[in-house]
């Protein structure tokens, strides 16, 4: 399964924010990376740096690659209601986004690794793609031969994120993908109407 391997907290740094979870090195570094470090003086980003960086955040906030991001966005506008926001509740409902929401993995990444190493059902079936788009209705738990994995105890003991779009219940390890989001119940910082204007180029 293809996904992005290199250096995370440079990430982190270059959108001052943590895309990849809480980030040690952005706490210490709060600006982008580079030689010169924060000493470097930045001009004004040009429209298109500023669309590109936008679309890249989100990219590597929901820990997709380009290509699938791309036929997303092309879903996105051939659906109805608003571009952008569609583009962000179809990343709001892939399966891993919603492992990851439950409280079942720290990151996303960790939540891939579930859903493809073969640890989740979704309405009572095994399913291995990260990227399967779920509907409202659909019931994602924990395999049960899994459910004594200790990556999901750690991750459920510090989990307080409550989401109305989704239920979960912790003894069962299983929950119901109630609703597709609205914009105002996604958290994430991404301001979707530059991607649309970049790819609408």
């Amino acid at each position: 399964m293809a996904r992005y391997r290199g250096p995370k907290a440079k990430i982190a740094r270059r959108f001052r924010e943590p895309i990849f979870g809480p980030s040690k090195a952005l706490e210490k570094k709060n600006y982008p990376p580079g030689m010169h470090g924060n000493a470097r003086r930045r001009g004004k980003e040009s429209e298109y740096a500023v669309q590109l960086k936008e679309k890249q955040k989100a990219k590597y906030t929901y820990g997709i690659l380009e290509k699938q991001f791309r036929l997303m966005f092309d879903k996105a506008v051939r659906s109805t209601g608003i571009t952008g926001e569609v583009l962000l509740q179809l990343c709001e409902s892939r399966l891993d986004n919603v492992v990851y929401r439950m409280g079942l993995a720290r990151t996303r990444r960790g939540a891939r690794q579930l859903v493809s190493h073969r640890h989740m059902t979704v309405n009572g079936q095994l399913v291995n793609i990260p990227s399967y788009q779920l509907k409202p209705g659909d019931v994602v738990a924990v395999r049960e031969k899994s459910k004594s994995l200790a990556t999901i105890d750690d991750s459920l003991s510090s989990n307080d994120r409550v989401y109305d779009f989704i239920t979960f219940n912790k003894a069962s390890l299983s929950g119901t993908f109630v609703s597709v989001p609205e914009r105002l119940q996604i958290p994430e910082n991404v301001k979707e109407q530059l991607i649309v204007e970049l790819y609408s180029k």
